[in-house]
């Protein structure tokens, strides 16, 4: 997981948002988060400066600070096969768009698209694109 500058928040790499909505988590990052199908994932607030979301589940927001913010809750959905998320309509999202992902924190895995960092990854044509097929 590169680093794309020092001091810079580590990277698991560009994800797509499909025509469905839906997302693939990256394999590296739903293992750091210890993600499993079945379970409710949680949207939250994203900083101004990256846009975007984070995403977390029941067991990691509740062991951090932000459960006593419930206000940062976007939507709540669920984890599915294949590493998928559902993106709920209540996130300013599109089809087509590319989001990186990034260790945001060790409660939270963050959904970018603005900002520095996401200009700086847009430099480093090795990061991985995670897609889904249409169908």
């Amino acid at each position: 997981m590169p680093r794309l500058a020092k001091g810079a928040k580590e990277t698991f790499g560009w994800v797509q948002i499909s025509r469905q909505r839906k997302i693939l988590v990256p394999p590296d990052a739903w293992e750091r988060y210890g993600f499993q199908v079945g379970e409710q994932a949680i949207f939250l607030r994203a900083s101004k400066t990256s846009a975007g979301f984070s995403l977390t589940n029941r067991k990691l927001f509740e062991n951090c600070f932000l459960s006593l913010h419930p206000e940062r809750i976007l939507a709540v959905d669920g984890f599915y096969e294949n590493r998928t998320v559902h993106i709920p309509n209540s996130i300013p999202v599109a089809a087509g768009d590319k989001m990186l992902t990034v260790f945001g924190s060790r409660y939270a895995l963050g959904f970018i698209s603005k900002g520095p960092i996401y200009e700086r990854a847009q430099a480093f044509p090795e990061l991985e694109i995670y897609t889904m097929e249409v169908s």
